[in-house]
């Protein structure tokens, strides 16, 4: 289809919703963004988008569990980009009601927005690997500096059975079948993601939610870091540029995505283990050696390993992820050291 002029983002105060309306709107397109501005970072973020960019995009700040609010944003959206949620696999699981609300009620009412509008925009979807369960199934052998599939030298395909672990993975896993359903029984416009380990620059990672930001942080401004299991946990890492190209992609060739579901992280070659791997990357990024970290013990449902197997995504549209970790991390130090008074 031909590129979306206006786009709807929700979540466009969060790290990859931020980057996705800069993006945007550096390309001249219009963008609003529905936001109740309650995530940490959230305010800084809109304030960088208004340095950038000025009164050229449309702030709305409320919530996706308003239905009348997503009717009305809907309205004018050329494309609709749905990122709004709750995050943190622990907050789930201390107010599961609240994950709900936001991550599954809030992704039908914007479901609903669009199916009773007049022009039914299509719609990308941020769902989560987290609906896929502890993978515990899956053979892994246990290596000096990682955990390994056995048999998915690849990654894990959409042809893997959903297995939702925890509030969180249900809440995003009901939001992504919902999506997906609704392109076969309504006809719409629907792209899901099952994103991986997204990282960059604006991520304000804390201990329970973006790890990749969060060590970093804590390696520059001399926190203590706490590494939940072994360490050897293995993450696929996707720049945030791969990510918002993959998403433009989606929406352009939409003959080809639409209606379908497709896991996204950064593949086999952009996989590193959370702390063996990636400490002693921060250290040769950073020149010096890192404080040793506690370790607690693993935090329920987490995966062992996760890659993810993208060759369907790439057959559809010609993607493939293009930066390597050593640069997107070194980006991501660059940006976390010239904005040190966001996390003094």
């Amino acid at each position: 289809m031909e590129t979306p002029q206006s786009l709807l983002v929700t979540g466009g105060a969060g790290f990859i919703g931020a980057n996705l309306a800069d993006r945007a709107l550096s390309a001249g397109r219009r963008v609003t963004i529905l936001d109740d501005l309650s995530r940490p970072g959230a305010d800084e973020n809109i304030r960088w988008l208004r340095e950038r960019h000025g009164d050229s995009f449309d702030l709305i700040a409320e919530s996706v569990t308003d239905a009348r609010a997503c009717e009305r944003v809907v309205a004018g959206a050329d494309a609709v980009y749905h990122l709004a949620a709750q995050v943190a696999v622990t907050t789930s699981v201390a107010d599961p009601r609240h994950d709900f609300a936001v991550n599954a009620l809030g992704t039908f009412n914007l479901l609903e927005a669009i199916r009773t509008s007049s022009h039914r925009p299509p719609l990308v979807f941020a769902s989560t690997n987290k609906v896929y369960g502890e993978l515990a199934h899956l053979q892994t052998v246990e290596l000096e500096t990682r955990h390994a599939f056995q048999n998915l030298p690849n990654g894990v395909s959409e042809s893997e059975p959903l297995d939702f672990h925890s509030p969180y993975g249900c809440s995003k896993g009901a939001a992504d079948q919902y999506v997906h359903d609704y392109a076969r029984i309504y006809g719409l416009q629907t792209v899901v993601f099952r994103q991986s380990c997204i990282y960059g620059p604006r991520q304000m990672g804390v201990e329970e939610q973006g790890w990749v930001a969060w060590f970093a942080i804590a390696a520059l401004t001399g926190q203590p870091i706490t590494i939940y299991g072994d360490g050897k946990q293995v993450r696929d890492l996707l720049y945030i540029d791969d990510l918002l190209h993959a998403y433009e992609l989606a929406i352009e060739k939409s003959d080809a995505t639409s209606g379908k579901v497709y896991n996204m992280g950064g593949g086999a070659e952009n996989a590193l283990s959370i702390w063996w791997e990636f400490g002693p990357l921060l250290e040769d990024l950073l020149g010096r050696e890192l404080p040793a970290p506690a370790f607690a013990p693993e935090r329920p449902g987490d995966q062992p390993v996760f890659i993810a197997d993208t060759a369907a995504f790439q057959r559809d549209t010609g993607w493939r992820a293009t930066t390597p970790v050593e640069q997107g991390v070194a980006n991501l130090l660059a940006w976390i050291d010239d904005n040190r008074a966001l996390f003094s």
